[in-house]
């Protein structure tokens, strides 16, 4: 990319996008621009090829049929593929989470393959549906403050040697494993089972991934008063249920 221009591709906002996470790609656009960036968004539906040249690629949640069919066409296409092995940078929720990973179980309960760019595997859980805000530690080597967000969910995933937990719950279930981590990541790849949408609650996951595609250590300053009286808001709100 160039120093003052950012492209960021939305993947199927036609399948792939309950519980508010266009709003992430709505964040990370904002904040790319409260720092001068000249920022490309391409939201590139499911019947459209996925570009390769993309900085930052956003993928969200979805129901079990609108999940198969979006890894369907993502593993015919490859474009997402080729991407991440150019460097790019995913941040994928929920179902775009499960895609992600080597596999998960459809609507039809069979295995799906997934695109195995991060080294996870879904199952579906035995117990209760994991419903409600979370509060969790962000893996310390992202040097990020605590993640808040509300999951909706009935997978478990379980992550391979490769993958690190992108967080550690303090409330909440997480990754449904019952070892108390949340998400996975490895290199520039990121899951989070974290809907609400997230980049609203955490405005500093948006810009980790601005610096990440720019190569950048640290950030200009933004207008974060917004963000922070929602995000304590919900800290409060699922300390209280906890």
């Amino acid at each position: 990319m160039s120093d003052n221009s950012l492209r960021l591709v939305w993947i199927y906002p036609d399948l792939l996008s309950t519980y508010g996470d266009q709003g992430n790609a709505l964040v990370v656009e904002r904040r790319a621009r409260q720092r001068g960036l000249d920022v490309q968004r391409l939201d590139v539906r499911s019947d459209q090829p996925i570009p390769t040249s993309g900085d930052i690629y956003l993928i969200g949640g979805g129901e079990d049929r609108p999940q198969r069919l979006a890894a369907e066409r993502l593993l015919r296409d490859g474009g997402l593929s080729r991407a991440a092995s150019n460097g790019a940078i995913l941040f994928s929720v929920c179902a775009g989470y499960q895609i992600l990973g080597h596999e998960f179980i459809n609507d039809q309960g069979t295995q799906q393959q997934g695109l195995g760019l991060l080294d996870v595997v879904s199952t579906r859980g035995e117990a209760e549906r994991c419903v409600g805000d979370v509060l969790a530690d962000i893996d310390p080597q992202l040097n990020l403050p605590p993640l808040t967000g509300f999951e909706n969910h009935q997978g478990v995933t379980h992550l391979g040697p490769t993958a690190r937990p992108f967080a550690k719950v303090r409330f909440g279930n997480g990754n449904g494993v019952g070892d108390g981590f949340e998400g996975a990541w490895q290199d520039t790849v990121f899951g989070t089972y974290m809907h609400g949408p997230v980049m609203a609650r955490n405005p500093h996951i948006a810009d980790l991934l601005l610096k990440l595609a720019l190569d950048v250590n640290a950030l200009p300053p933004a207008d974060d008063r917004w963000y922070e009286a929602l995000r304590q808001e919900r800290i409060a709100a699922a300390t209280e249920t906890a």
